[in-house]
């Protein structure tokens, strides 16, 4: 078999991931043709097909999936042995690949924006999804790190708890709600309670404390994203089960505001995590010992205004009681 090039390998798997000549494109930052021939000179190159059309989508063939999976492994050594270099001269350089669950990006540029300061010479490749889509990154190597909630059971990874992770039913500030003196959890359950799909963390949270309080697991609706849950809430639709991270702008801006129960915050924590037979570049290993150093104290800053607000409102309902 003829050499390939970083180029077609990169080509390749680009199409094997969007199943698509023109996403691969896209991401690559060329033309559909330059893509289409990059992947048929490969194919010469191995003397078969790599790919199959079925549909509008690419599909791979048996051969494509042995390609695909040695052109990730070549192209990730390539990228190691990049870092390892620049770390002999004493920089910290490469390509960040972190993934986080959507609850979690609002948490990160607090983290990211002082370490990739002290290290110009970082990249950085922030992908945000469900907890299902980082668990499937994670476990395809497209990402070196992920940061969530719980670590998932379905893969060995070595995981460390860097801050606390606070979260709350929310409604607008004119909700009925917010003006009762004695709020209980079947007030809450009864004003048409938002939440996110199963399997995500505030999701496990919330149906956690429901269970131990002997409530049953019913819900008003659910949402995919938390975006959707607080324009929702915002506009008086219901009550919301958020994390905090999330709410920060809404709070300040007065959209939105915590509701008084007894119970609030619900508090657990964050990992950063990586698997555990998957060796990571250098500055994955350098911004993991950051978060677990800084990352409680820089949290906790980001929610100073929140837990100011919160005694502010403790002491209003316990001077109602």
């Amino acid at each position: 078999m003829y050499p390939a090039s970083f180029r077609q390998l990169q080509a390749l798997v680009l199409v094997a991931r969007h199943e698509s000549v023109a996403r691969a494109a896209d991401a690559l930052h060329v033309t559909q043709p330059a893509i289409s021939l990059q992947i048929r000179t490969l194919e010469e190159n191995a003397g078969m097909a790599l790919t199959r059309k079925v549909g509008r989508n690419i599909q791979l063939t048996a051969a494509g999936e042995v390609m695909v999976a040695f052109s990730e492994r070549i192209l990730r050594l390539w990228e190691q042995a990049g870092d390892e270099l620049a770390a002999l001269q004493g920089v910290t350089s490469g390509t960040l690949r972190i993934g986080a669950v959507t609850t979690a990006e609002h948490l990160l540029p607090p983290m990211l924006v002082p370490f990739t300061l002290e290290r110009p010479d970082v990249r950085l490749k922030l992908q945000v999804g469900n907890r299902a889509e980082i668990v499937q990154m994670l476990a395809r190597h497209e990402i070196e790190l992920a940061i969530m909630g719980t670590p998932p059971r379905e893969l060995r990874t070595n995981a460390a708890k860097f801050a606390r992770h606070p979260m709350a039913f929310v409604a607008s500030p004119n909700h009925l709600l917010m003006k009762k003196k004695k709020l209980t959890l079947n007030d809450v359950l009864g004003a048409n309670l938002l939440v996110r799909e199963r399997g995500s963390g505030t999701r496990t949270a919330v149906e956690r404390l429901l269970r131990e309080a002997g409530h049953p697991l019913e819900f008003g609706s659910e949402v995919s994203s938390n975006e959707a849950i607080k324009r929702m809430v915002a506009a008086g639709l219901g009550v919301g089960f958020l994390s905090v991270h999330a709410c920060g702008l809404e709070f300040e801006a007065g959209l939105l505001a915590v509701l008084p129960t007894p119970a609030q915050p619900v508090e657990a924590d964050w990992h950063i995590m990586h698997l555990t037979d998957q060796p990571i570049p250098k500055v994955a290993a350098a911004f993991q010992d950051f978060v677990i150093e800084h990352g409680q104290e820089l949290v906790r800053r980001e929610l100073e205004g929140y837990y100011k607000l919160l005694g502010r409102q403790r002491k209003r309902v316990a001077a109602a009681s």
